[in-house]
């Protein structure tokens, strides 16, 4: 299409809204939009022309980039042939037609651009397949048998890597390699096989003595019991190595055995010392609780309470260190003394036999009282001062063992 030909030129439109497009066959309908203006009507099937249009100008790109292999190119262009063809569109459809057909030179140099590229990936591949299989046949020969058995595993995986050759060829090569690596794990099966023997006598020993180990493991007898693990353990080192699969795992469980009873041995020595110092802390906490909650006694029956619960969640906690035993059973019998301090006290302020004396203690000084203000009376009428003064001293004197009298017997109606 020229610069000054539009896609419009090619088409046109009927007063009843059919529109036309023109191809080398001459006009045909390509569809009818009524009630539009002509120039809406031929837009529309334009605007398809359009999309055609680019179509056509990507796969021009992609053809010409390389980027699509020729015979998806040509499916593609077998069918946008199709879709121009019986498009209902305006525009120079021929045109389009006639680039699809320009690529096909692109296209034809490609494929046989493409056929050469794959014959020489295909000599490159057949180069790479034998220095394989002569690397392998010379490994398979060779006594690396760590070594060996990792460079045919990379191969192995190299040669999947890589693409088939004709098959004829590609067959005899991976003939060759299998029957390479298949004498190489044979011979390296041989040679092992002793070993493994060997290790499988390695295994029965090293299991013996872990169940050895196994009845020593919770032995208190610290002294005797670490010269057996040492035997164990010289052993061990006499018996060999075991199969890989097994070695690490009979060691390390026969290291948690030995760790078990050296463990124990370490926290036997360490664990005493360690619980009593917990001991003495609670029971510190419990007597500072329980000093600060019942002394001073004023409660008797809250105190007989409060210590009998103390004692209870003391005595639960077990023993303490040495060096604290004398400090804490101070405290706790201090705590102790001042219950039956209080009790004592109470008893006494209570026991009616008590009361009774002190009744009677203080209505024989009152009637003692009585006698000598009495007599005292007599020694002054009759003017004997001597008499006087000694029945006014013993008046004094009674008065105060009353009064001491009395305050006894207050406490009981206290």
């Amino acid at each position: 299409m020229s610069e000054t030909t539009r896609p419009h030129d090619f088409g046109r439109v009927d007063p009843d809204g059919t529109v036309y497009v023109t191809t080398a066959e001459g006009e045909r309908s390509v569809g009818q939009v009524p009630d539009v203006e002509p120039a809406e009507a031929l837009e529309f099937f334009v605007r398809r022309y359009r999309s055609l249009e680019t179509e056509v100008d990507l796969l021009t790109t992609r053809v010409g980039s390389g980027a699509v292999n020729p015979e998806e190119a040509r499916r593609s262009i077998k069918t946008l042939r199709d879709h121009i063809t019986e498009a209902n569109a305006v525009g120079d459809l021929v045109g389009l037609l006639t680039r699809l057909d320009a690529l096909e030179p692109s296209l034809a140099a490609a494929s046989e651009q493409r056929k050469a590229e794959k014959a020489a990936a295909h000599a490159r591949t057949k180069e790479a397949k034998e220095a394989m299989v002569a690397e392998a046949e010379k490994l398979s020969q060779g006594n690396d048998w760590r070594g060996g058995v990792n460079r045919f595993r990379a191969l192995l995986e190299e040669w999947k890597a890589l693409p088939r050759i004709d098959r004829t060829t590609d067959d005899e090569l991976w003939h060759r390699f299998s029957s390479a690596r298949t004498t190489y794990t044979r011979r390296r099966k041989a040679q092992f096989a002793e070993q493994n023997e060997v290790r499988a006598a390695a295994q029965a020993k090293k299991e013996a003595i872990i169940a050895e180990a196994r009845t020593l493991a919770d032995s208190t007898d610290w002294g005797p019991t670490s010269g057996a693990f040492r035997d164990l353990m010289a052993r061990w080192k006499a018996a060999g190595a075991a199969p890989r699969n097994v070695e690490d795992k009979l060691w390390t469980e026969f290291r948690a055995i030995q760790d078990t009873f050296f463990n124990a041995r370490t926290a036997a020595q360490s664990e005493q010392d360690a619980e009593f110092q917990t001991n003495l802390v609670a029971k510190l906490e419990l007597l500072e609780q329980a000093e600060a909650e019942i002394l001073p006694v004023s409660d008797l029956e809250a105190a007989r309470a409060g210590f009998r619960d103390f004692l209870g969640k003391f005595n639960e906690l077990g023993k303490v260190p040495r060096d604290s035993i004398r400090s804490v059973d101070d405290r706790v019998r201090k705590l102790e003394r001042a219950v039956k301090e209080a009790e004592e006290a109470e008893w006494k302020r209570t026991d009616p036999e008590a009361r009774e004396r002190a009744q009677d203690t203080v209505n024989m000084f009152t009637a003692q009282i009585e006698k000598l203000e009495k007599q005292a009376a007599e020694a002054e009428a009759a003017g004997n001062q001597k008499k006087l003064r000694e029945a006014r001293n013993s008046i004094a004197a009674c008065q105060s063992w009353l009064d001491q009298a009395k305050a006894t017997l207050a406490e009981f109606s206290a």
